[in-house]
């Protein structure tokens, strides 16, 4: 039986990341990296296409997880009536080799367990060749890649898998590995799995005890920001949007993307997360990571980039998969990277300028590129776009599009001013006159008393919400309060955000999707805004409620099945979901976070604290 997307739970090295279901089998695993080609790919089919069972006969067993507090360390729970087991799966922080571990603990009586080993390259199709080293070690290697398999127990060769049926008792504990290396290279030295969960551990709650977060949510913080960690690829800094490709957004639908890739667009969302959170060690490495990104001719820069910030991405679909549910096609790379988006030049203005503001030190290189975006941006931002949502219909002037080049000549004037950087500040100025004017007479419906989602439409668009946030217009504006009176009365199901309305808006895609959980976090903040404190705080709690028994969110969440869809775990959700928080529990409105004041202020208040230690 097929896993519902919230039945599963992440972990991962910083480097990769895997996805337990609660049934004790490990059905995706792309290695070395994210972004690799899965080794693990029974999540978008079958167990033939690879994934790794450790679990229990019974089939009436009891089962209950948890991650060990303030870790990436999964437990799940076996309990039976001959006894109980406690299955503990994480992948310890990288060093030399990436390895995937597994312990098995009876806590007492007796449990009959099943052991199943699937190993398959390339996504599913290619079987390795396997060789027994001895009773209890084995390689496994197809083409560049080798895997070795070390177990407690003994287990043998069964229908190109490896199986192993053994039974534990009270006070037993039975380890198992598997690590990656190249298959030119020797075969890795064995880990030391006790030791390396004793590790693990210590490196997660040390890294936990930074948190500056404090508050009534700080539960669903924590397991967020270790989340928004665990989804960074450590050696360049750069955060994956999800662990997955092709979960679908609607249950037999086609709107299936890769989302192993970094987007410029989370790059506010991401510093600011990071910098309330006082990850300012990840903040950096991340504003390190966009300008490396988007080094190179204005002209060229893509809405997202590899890991390490490669750039051709190109979408091809798996045949061989039969998808998640039958959701097709099977999608990998995303050939959204060579769309014309004009929000992300707002977006990484704004993230350059948080990041000044916010203590992380300047930059020669990213002011020197600023300025060349901009005078990029003063040519093209007239033109229509693809827009926030990368839809692959016909090109359109959206609003959120627009009000995002105003953001970005608005944050470079800001940063100029406050930092004294050279700049055609008049210029500017000038531009971010016209481009608000152009906003306000076209991007604005009279009659609905609303922002609309693209100029001369009637449709609406959750993006809208931000703008307040962004300072495009105060709160209290009109038109402001319409518009989110417009989205409550347009885009709300069951109290829930749609992005917008798949069946009225020509995107070039069959209509069909869940309610987007970032847009939700979005109405929250906005809320907040308009000082509705107790709406804000009613809908926050109600997106915590949605998250997974292991506090995890997709990408979007369907009402009526009740169900997560999309890409899983989804980093705009937990990033939504930290900022929205902080907004709450400091009771402080959404568009003082990206105000020079209060990041200022706060910065100065941890200076003088660290002074006065």
């Amino acid at each position: 039986m097929t896993l519902r997307i919230e039945d599963y739970a992440l972990i991962g090295d910083l480097g990769s990341a895997a996805l337990v279901g609660r049934n004790g089998s490990i059905d995706w695993l792309c290695w070395p990296r994210f972004d690799s080609d899965a080794c693990f790919a029974a999540l978008l089919g079958t167990p033939d296409n690879g994934r790794w069972l450790i679990g229990p006969n019974d089939p009436e067993a009891k089962i209950t997880r948890r991650y060990r507090p303030d870790t990436l360390i999964l437990e799940t729970r076996f309990e039976t009536d001959t006894g109980t087991a406690v299955l503990i799966d994480f992948m310890p922080p990288r060093d030399t080799h990436s390895h995937l571990m597994r312990m098995i603990v009876c806590e007492h009586g007796q449990v009959d367990l099943h052991g199943e080993l699937i190993l398959r390259f390339g996504y599913g199709q290619t079987v390795p060749w396997l060789t027994r080293v001895d009773r209890y070690t084995a390689r496994a290697i197809a083409g560049p890649d080798m895997v070795v398999l070390r177990s407690s127990v003994p287990f043998h060769g069964e229908d190109f898998k490896t199986v192993g049926d053994f039974t534990i008792r009270e006070g037993e504990c039975f380890s198992f590995s598997l690590t990656y290396a190249l298959s030119h290279d020797e075969v890795p030295p064995a880990p030391d799995v006790a030791a390396s969960l004793r590790s693990a551990e210590r490196y997660w709650r040390e890294w936990v005890s930074r948190n500056q977060i404090d508050g009534p949510y700080n539960e669903a913080v924590v397991r967020s920001l270790i989340t928004l960690k665990a989804l960074t690829f450590a050696p360049s800094g750069g955060m994956v949007a999800a662990a997955t490709t092709s979960l679908p957004e609607w249950i037999g639908g086609v709107r299936n993307w890769d989302y192993r890739f970094c987007w410029l667009r989370d790059a506010t969302l991401t510093l600011l997360a990071l910098m309330n959170a006082g990850y300012y060690d990840e903040a950096r490495a991340w504003r390190d990571w966009l300008l490396r990104a988007a080094a190179g001719s204005p002209g060229q820069i893509q809405i997202m980039y590899g890991i390490r910030g490669e750039r051709r991405l190109t979408e091809w679909t798996v045949p061989w998969l039969a998808g998640y549910e039958n959701s097709q096609p099977v999608r990998i790379g995303n050939a959204a990277y060579n769309q014309l988006q004009l929000d992300i030049f707002g977006e990484v203005m704004d993230a350059l300028h948080q990041a000044r503001v916010g203590g992380l030190g300047h930059h020669d290189a990213g002011w020197d590129l600023e300025r060349a975006l901009l005078a990029h941006l003063e040519n093209i931002w007239t033109l229509p776009d693809e827009g926030i949502w990368e839809v692959r219909g016909q090109r359109q002037h959206f609003t959120y599009s627009k009000v995002m080049a105003w953001v970005a000549f608005d944050r470079a004037i800001k940063s100029a001013e406050l930092d004294s950087l050279p700049g055609p500040l008049a210029r500017w100025r000038a531009i971010r006159d016209r481009i608000h004017h152009d906003v306000c007479a076209n991007g604005y419906n009279a009659e609905l008393n609303s922002f609309t989602q693209y100029y001369g439409s009637r449709e609406l668009d959750a993006s809208l919400l931000l703008l307040p946030e962004l300072g495009f217009l105060p709160p209290e504006d009109p038109r402001i309060r319409g518009t989110v009176e417009a989205i409550e009365r347009e885009l709300l199901r069951d109290g829930l955000v749609l992005r917008y309305d798949t069946a009225k808006t020509d995107d070039g895609l069959p209509p069909g999707e869940g309610v987007f959980l970032a847009c939700s976090f979005w109405l929250a903040d906005a809320y907040l805004m308009l000082g509705r404190v107790d709406d804000a705080q009613a809908l926050f709690e109600r997106l915590l409620s949605l998250c997974n028994d292991v506090g995890l969110l997709a990408e979007q969440y369907e009402p009526r099945s009740q169900r997560q869809v999309g890409n899983f775990p989804q980093a705009f959700s937990h990033l939504a979901l930290v900022n929205t928080a902080s907004n709450l529990s400091h009771y402080r409105k959404p568009a003082e976070q990206r105000s020079d004041r209060a990041v200022r202020t706060k910065n100065k208040t941890d200076s003088e604290t660290k002074a006065a230690e």
